[in-house]
């Protein structure tokens, strides 16, 4: 596929990093709209849990199924991108992109804004084709497992493909200034601006993979301009205000990631390295809709303070399928916590997961699975948490799981009890008896891109 552009094409594109996850700083897109200039804004709300949680609410509304971060937001920034030519790209859409982009024509008609044209990306939910697919012996094997779907089908909450970059190219090509769209990759958020400005053939692999590489640097925020720094973190100035990273494309391929001048955070070889080995699997074949990146071929150099040189990416054909993302209900759980002091802090809390897993095994309650960890001593490092003798205090926090609700409401019971009848120096129960909670499982799959038409849609207010 060759994006043919009748426009002058641009020498370098912009393309700004405004959120994450949903959850993320709220007034970070803002930010880097008015902290000096980009062309396009990225926003990143998706994961695979975040799917089912959409589904659930549009269920309950089907007004909901969206980042509702999303609206308020566009009424700030509406005018800001209408006045600088900036266009946003979000997959904020979830599973309901229509009621997202209704939503923010209602926040342009508060904020007087004429005019905006938003596109909207459809085709990735899949929950209503399974059984169709499964009757064409298409059966969505889990990719870890090997089980067919057939064995949670009536677990199944959401259903949703990864689609690429080519929807939202599609989008801009009808000229939107604001893209919404469901499941697309959050490298394609990125990608698909370059392809659009650039002319790039689809084809191109190392073109697309040069692309994949800067929306991978740019999907989880302000981690690559010193959030979450593993390295010497301490020595990363004015985290209050990072700045979130910006990637400078080139038509060749070449990017370089930088921030917006007097923010805080820093963009360097290392910031960047550690966000290109953040949650991949083989380096050599970073699989996405769009092509396979190679990521052993990239090559990091100091272009200046705060900037990061990315060149020399290797691409190969994109595979015939597409990922999917499926979430299914797979029982209950509750977690619930006390705190014990010094002295003996760490004993009395041992003493105490004892004493309580000794009484749910004499009430005779079924559980799947039952975590004790000990924070303040091995929460994080587990079974390789050093030892120490003599903490100031210790949080027991314990958690069941159990496909029986009746064993969870009544685990949620026996904790507070503890309070009078465990080991002494004891406090930090709150908030009443822990509840059940429903239990999102993850269903990963391939299908057949052949199976799947993204649907594009252009409107103005």
């Amino acid at each position: 596929m060759f994006i043919n552009s009748n426009k002058k094409m641009k020498d370098r594109i912009r393309i700004a990093s405004g959120q994450g996850f949903w959850g993320d700083l709220v007034d970070a897109p803002y930010k880097q709209a008015t902290g000096g200039p980009v062309d396009y804004i990225m926003m990143d709300y998706l994961a695979e849990v975040t799917m089912s949680i959409l589904q659930k609410q549009k269920l309950k509304d089907p007004d909901f199924g969206y980042a509702r971060d999303i609206p308020p937001l566009m009424e700030k920034l509406l005018p800001v991108i209408k006045q600088k030519n900036i266009k946003v790209i979000t997959n904020g859409g979830g599973v309901n992109p229509v009621a997202c982009r209704d939503a923010i024509f209602n926040a342009a008609e508060k904020a007087g804004i004429k005019g905006i044209k938003i596109g909207i990306v459809q085709g990735d939910n899949i929950l209503n084709d399974i059984d169709e697919l499964v009757s064409k012996g298409i059966e969505l094997k889990n990719m870890e497992t090997g089980e067919s779907v057939k064995t949670v089908r009536d677990k199944i909450l959401s259903a949703n493909v990864y689609l690429g970059a080519a929807p939202v190219v599609e989008c801009l090509k009808q000229g939107a200034d604001i893209v919404i769209t469901g499941r697309v990759t959050d490298t394609g958020l990125t990608l698909a601006p370059m392809i659009y400005e650039f002319g790039w053939d689809m084809n191109n692999w190392d073109l697309m993979a040069a692309g994949t590489v800067a929306g991978h640097i740019l999907e989880c925020g302000g981690q690559a301009s010193g959030g979450n720094f593993l390295g010497d973190w301490k020595s990363i100035p004015d985290l209050a205000r990072i700045g979130f990273p910006i990637a400078e494309a080139f038509p060749n391929g070449e990017v370089i990631i930088t921030k917006h001048e007097n923010t805080g955070g820093r963009v360097s070889i290392e910031t960047v390295s550690e966000q290109l080995v953040y949650e991949i699997g083989d380096p050599k074949d970073y699989i996405t809709p769009d092509c396979i990146a190679d990521f052993t071929s990239i090559h990091l150099e100091d272009a200046g303070e705060n900037r990061v040189k990315v060149f020399g990416v290797k691409g190969l054909p994109a595979t015939p399928f597409y990922k999917v993302s499926m979430s299914y209900s797979d029982g209950y759980s509750a977690a619930g916590s006390l705190t014990y002091c010094w002295p003996d802090a760490l004993e009395k809390a041992k003493a105490a997961d004892q004493i309580l897993r000794k009484r749910l095994e004499d009430l005779g309650l079924k559980f799947d699975e039952i975590r004790t960890e000990f924070q303040g001593y091995n929460a994080c490092h587990g079974p390789i948490a050093e030892t120490f003798d003599d903490l100031n205090e210790v949080v027991l926090r314990i958690a069941v799981r159990s496909q029986d609700r009746k064993s969870i409401e009544r685990f949620g019971k026996e904790i507070a009890p503890l309070i009078l009848t465990g080991p002494p120096g004891v406090t930090g129960f709150a908030g009443g008896r822990p509840k059940p909670s429903d239990v999102v499982a993850y269903w990963p799959a391939l299908i057949p891109k052949t199976e799947v038409k993204a649907e594009v849609t252009v409107e103005s207010n």
